[in-house]
């Protein structure tokens, strides 16, 4: 069962401070330059709370620490700017539990196309993934997990949001939030709209009637969440629920009071304890809106790299046709499995020899193993370059990276060997690969836009 539940979010007074100039992309899209960018836009801007700047004196985070010594890190100095900005009232509770419809529209990347997504904000039940309730769709990296687990010890708060797909083909929460008309346009005006620095418009409607909190709660109850995007912060979260839910000795999968069935009357269900839940986006992948952007893969630092010798490996698996640029025509058009590598000497597209390729992979589910972020890992970065995941994950021989052109300059500058460039994972692959309890290599996908940090925030204390 997914439980859901509506929450009294912190949020930021937009009569003390411009929303544009304190809301950011989440930490993991946050570039050197993007975060001077925030920390100079503004005293609140929520930088200095999800990925501060470290000082030459910075201790290690509370938990590796004696007895008695205090913390000061970026961690400490986190949880100390949302104490000040709360007791500034920069940043004010709501007055009643809500849940947040929150659209994004935007142009596709490289496109003319403009798209909009919708989805809610609300507070997600933490499950195992044995469970069955929630599901991954890939690996994860577990330097990240214990950098998210001490900022959020440290601020008791989460002011980022977990990207979670669901199916509904009736879209009820969306007619309940949103009112769309038959035309598709919006019928509710929305409370705050807010345009990042890549042109998206993010707009947040507030939803606290309990008559229409309950039904979609109710709607959700029966559906299979699949994490779009914030594995690492998931995983970081059922942890500490489960360290918690031992402190506490409260039960972290305690079903809801038989007299507080969702939709039964006007109350509104809460957390059997504050960490059971953390805050969540739901997405509808039935509504139209979603885009998946592949996630290119540029290796460096490999020993006496060279690519004559590079293409000869890789042509019992796959064929090899020399092209005269790196444009991503050709491998946008080609059928099957398909690269376009890049090395200094040239650029080409490789294409799967299906029986070659399906020998090699034998051990892997064959809904996994015909995916092309699959084979890239397993035959061109394992058995041909020796990048197993364990050494990738070590030694960071490999950069995940959105745009084609960045990853080719990186090679022709000789900042790197060799690029793969990538077709997206479709969201039916992710779907039927995620359902099955399987997983894909780590950044397989990149959903397009990101979710907003910023717009609310559910502190537990």
């Amino acid at each position: 069962m997914a439980r859901i539940y509506p929450f009294r979010a912190l949020r930021y007074d937009t009569s003390r401070v411009q929303m544009e100039d304190v809301v950011t992309q989440p930490y993991d899209k946050i570039t050197p330059e993007m975060q001077q960018h925030y920390y100079e836009a503004s005293p609140y801007n929520l930088i200095r709370v999800i990925l501060g700047k470290h000082e030459p004196d910075d201790t290690e985070a509370q938990d590796f620490l004696p007895a008695g010594e205090q913390a000061h890190n970026v961690y400490s100095r986190a949880a100390e700017s949302l104490r000040q900005w709360r007791k500034e009232g920069i940043l004010a509770e709501e007055a009643e539990p809500a849940l947040y419809g929150y659209s994004q529209t935007y142009t596709v990347p490289h496109t003319t196309e403009v798209r909009e997504r919708r989805g809610f904000i609300a507070l997600g039940h933490l499950y195992d993934y044995a469970d069955k309730v929630v599901y991954r769709h890939e690996q994860t990296f577990p330097k990240h997990k214990s950098d998210r687990l001490a900022l959020f010890k440290a601020t008791r708060a989460y002011c980022e949001q977990v990207y979670m797909l669901y199916s509904d083909p009736a879209f009820t929460a969306e007619k309940l939030i949103f009112g769309s008309g038959k035309d598709g346009k919006d019928t509710r005006p929305a409370d705050l709209a807010v345009t990042d620095e890549y042109g998206v418009v993010h707009r947040v409607w507030k939803l606290s009637d309990p008559a229409l909190i309950n039904p979609i709660l109710t709607a959700m109850a029966d559906k299979k969440l699949i994490i779009a995007d914030g594995h690492h912060r998931y995983e970081t979260s059922v942890t500490y629920a489960k360290e918690r839910s031992a402190q506490l000795r409260l039960p972290l999968g305690e079903p809801l009071d038989p007299e507080e069935k969702l939709g039964s009357s006007r109350r509104l269900p809460a957390p059997p304890f504050p960490e059971a839940a953390m805050m969540m986006t739901f997405v509808n992948m039935d509504a139209p809106g979603i885009t998946i952007l592949p996630t290119h893969r540029v290796v460096f630092g490999l020993k006496d790299f060279k690519p004559p010798e590079f293409l000869a490996s890789v042509q019992k698996f796959f064929t090899v046709t020399p092209l005269q640029s790196a444009n991503l025509e050709p491998l946008t058009t080609a059928e099957g499995t398909a690269f376009l590598v890049v090395t200094r000497d040239g650029n080409y597209l490789l294409q799967s020899r299906p029986e070659a390729v399906k020998a090699v992979l034998a051990g892997i589910p064959a809904r996994q193993a015909q995916l092309d972020v699959v084979q890239l890992h397993s035959i061109l970065l394992d058995r041909i370059l020796g990048l197993s995941q364990e050494r990738i994950t070590q030694l960071g021989n490999v950069r995940f990276i959105r745009e084609a052109s960045e990853a080719v300059e990186q090679v022709r500058s000789g900042e790197a060997d060799v690029a793969f460039l990538i077709k997206p994972i479709t969201l039916n692959q992710l779907r039927e690969v995620s359902l099955a309890g399987d997983v894909m290599p780590q950044k397989s996908t990149d959903f397009y836009p990101k979710l907003l940090s910023g717009l609310a925030i559910y502190a537990l204390d």
